[in-house]
């Protein structure tokens, strides 16, 4: 007999199914009143030495575990701020609980982890274990499952951040094989992977799927800072996603549990909507929700950074004094100090590590250029690279060799780098010293935190495994963010990676805002800002907006338009401009700060759709509960675009400019009927402008 649980919030809820043949798994997902009953796999997948796969194959999914484990009971209860439920379930010496939780504020989206214990006699060796496994297809649909399904993928690199695709599941990676003629499921699956710490160097941990004819997707997230995994595949009976943490096939993760020992995974997030920007938007509800508690949340100071296209690591107090009166000037609120400020040398690299001003650079010390920034009303920051220690640096060899990543003996080297593993309390009081110095010595308030090497799988000390070792490092380094943050709570910290080699939500429910790229190139930076809100809040997205002097009006515009529906961050010759360039600086950062409370309840969308590498225009929306804003890019290609807004179809809009005021206004039709807007841009072929949208009876966009 199939017994049956229902649980969730009042806009998503989930029907579980079990039997005494049969482990628990998601039968239907309700959304918005409407039920989807969806092919029923596992909730709970795990791989170990002694348990493989039926049949095998390279999964997530089809562990001969998943499939034993029976109902044991489950808890529910309702805490302040949301609910959680926890689902037990046992077979042949193992527990495993999956604890799933829903936010008040985020009630569309649910966030998983599960708890496997060892309770049988002997040693139980895991291979994988999966955060969340659930069917998304019709259940028992006649025809082809995959049939008007398309799935979300984002990829990322160096430069090149943030670029997302959408393609029909049904395609080169998921022929239709006949696999109902073997009587088995089939094998592969399309997997995302990646490894080292380095969580978003190659893929994206955050992915999706997509029917419009059904009315149903879904998005998640993998919320980890080291090596995961997810999947897509189908089985005889439709299509299924798994998420998982580091694995042994991808990263070199196993892990021994003992009698009585447990694991748990990594927490991952799937949020429901009828489409993918109705996800996006539950999802985006429940980074806000979940993140840490911060003033910076709210405040969203404007950062001026000194680095990007600017002194680029080369500062001094001859460069620095005139940059800190033109960006104070210019109405900036944080002044950053980039790379550079700890050298003696000109050749940093490899000695990094020790942390303290230089003395050739400042020739009256550090504290005269902190001085100067807090004589200008800014905050004072700097930039760390914590993590890291460079080969030829003096704490190299005043730290225990066992406070490094290991292999064999041996600390691991990257790019002349040592690496830290802050499991060890010498490598995790060597930062605190560090941090909590220069607050101490020069009243820093903000850290951009950079973080330029992958060490790779991990560490063999102290652990089952190299992808054991490298797991614990990551949650060790969580665990000092934690701390640090609650000595100094109104520290603001940026987390910098290379660009944005680890702009994962473990990091980005700590710290305030993130960097989006390292791109230099202005005119390929739209496609990284514009997608940036798939991956992490509007509100945390650092986009480099660094005008130069030999720039036009229009170029001068576009760079400061880039960053504007995000987190400004301000770079660039400013001391160096003209008075006309300099008023429009301050006026770009004026209506940043007149925004943040817009960006920072926004939701989203893209009325161009999802943004191209090479398009020529790109746009990125923002709907809030008031208005809309829409940041849009013209980068040659046709003068002409046009922009969907199907939410607004049917009510009458008034287009404004809010930045650039003083450029000439972009042509503008607004097509009540269909919910698009005709822009017309100026005769410049690179030009931006952002625009708002209003209308008489102002409506949220649905969720």
């Amino acid at each position: 007999m199939t017994e049956q649980l229902s649980w969730g919030s009042s806009r998503l809820g989930f029907r579980f199914e079990w039997g005494a043949d049969a482990p628990v798994a998601v039968a239907a997902v309700a959304l918005g009143g409407e039920t989807f009953d969806v092919h029923a796999v596992p909730l709970v997948e795990v791989l170990t030495a002694d348990r493989g796969r039926l049949p095998a194959s390279d999964r997530l999914a089809h562990t001969e575990l998943g499939t034993r484990l029976r109902y044991v009971g489950h808890t529910g209860e309702d805490h302040d701020g949301g609910r959680r439920l926890v689902v037990r379930q046992a077979a042949d010496g193992v527990e495993a609980d999956i604890t799933l939780e829903i936010l008040d504020r985020a009630d569309a989206a649910v966030r998983s982890r599960v708890e496997v214990r060892a309770t049988g006699d002997r040693p139980l060796v895991l291979r994988s274990v999966a955060s969340w496994s659930m069917g998304f297809t019709g259940r028992d649909a006649p025809g082809d499952a995959f049939a008007g399904w398309e799935r979300i993928v984002g990829t990322g690199d160096w430069l090149g951040e943030g670029r997302w695709t959408r393609l029909p599941l049904r395609g080169p990676d998921f022929p239709e094989l006949a696999e109902d003629l073997t009587g088995q499921n089939p094998r592969g699956a399309w997997a995302v992977t990646s490894d080292g710490t380095w969580s978003t160097g190659r893929h994206l941990p955050v992915g999706g799927v997509e029917s419009a004819k059904t009315g149903l997707a879904l998005l998640w997230q993998i919320e980890h800072n080291g090596a995961w995994r997810w999947e897509i595949g189908e089985d005889t009976g439709g299509g299924y996603v798994g998420l998982s943490g580091p694995t042994d096939a991808d990263s070199a993760w196993t892990r021994l549990l003992r009698p009585g020992e447990s694991f748990t995974t990594v927490p991952a997030t799937v949020a429901a909507g009828p489409d993918f920007e109705g996800a996006l938007a539950a999802l985006t509800d429940f980074r806000r929700a979940a993140r840490r508690a911060h003033p910076d949340n709210a405040a969203m100071p404007v950062v001026f950074n000194d680095y990007m296209n600017t002194l680029d690591g080369d500062p001094t107090t001859e460069k620095l004094l005139p940059l800190i009166a033109a960006a104070a000037a210019a109405g900036a609120e944080i002044f950053c100090i980039d790379a550079g400020w700890y050298d003696d040398s000109g050749n940093w690299w490899d000695t990094v590590g020790e942390w303290t001003p230089s003395t050739t650079r400042f020739p009256g010390g550090l504290g005269e250029v902190v001085d100067a920034i807090r004589g200008a009303g800014m905050v004072p920051g700097l930039w760390l690279e914590p993590e890291v220690v460079g080969v030829r640096s003096p704490v190299a060899d005043a730290l225990p060799r066992e406070a490094f990543l290991l292999r064999h003996g041996q600390r691991i080297v990257e790019h002349h780098r040592y690496h830290l593993d802050l499991r060890h309390s010498a490598a995790a009081a060597h930062l605190d010293g560090v941090v909590d110095r220069l607050v101490a010595d020069f009243g820093i308030g903000f850290f951009k935190f950079d973080y330029n090497v992958n060490p790779g799988p991990g560490t063999d000390h102290d652990a089952d495994s190299v992808g054991d070792g490298l797991l614990g490092h990551n949650r060790a380094h969580l665990a000092w963010l934690d701390r640090l943050l609650d000595r100094h709570p109104g520290l603001v910290v940026e987390n910098c990676s290379s660009g944005a080699m680890r702009m994962d939500f473990a990091m980005l429910s700590r710290l305030a805002m993130q960097s989006t790229s390292d791109q230099q190139d202005y005119t390929k930076f739209p496609p990284i800002a514009a997608a940036a809100p798939i991956a992490l809040l509007p509100e945390q997205a650092a986009s480099w907006a660094y005008p130069q002097p030999g720039m036009s009006d229009e170029e001068v515009a576009f760079c400061l338009v880039t960053g504007l529906l995000g987190r400004f961050y301000v770079s660039g010759h400013l001391n160096r401009m003209n008075e006309r360039q300099r008023r429009t600086v301050a006026a770009a950062v004026a209506a940043a700060k007149t925004l943040r409370a817009s960006i920072a309840s926004g939701h989203p969308h893209w009325p161009a759709g999802l943004p191209g590498w090479t398009e020529p225009w790109i746009a990125l929306g923002l709907s809030g509960p008031d208005d809309e804003l829409v940041s849009v890019w013209r980068r040659g290609g046709p003068s002409a675009t046009e922009l969907r807004f199907p939410h607004l179809t049917g009510r009458d809009v008034t287009v404004t400019t809010v930045f650039p005021a003083e450029l000439p206004e972009w042509k503008t039709a607004w097509d009540s009927s269909t919910g698009t807007l005709a822009v017309q841009a100026g005769d410049a072929e690179t030009a931006a402008r952002t625009l708002r949208l209003t209308t008489d009876s102002p409506a949220l966009r649905q969720k």
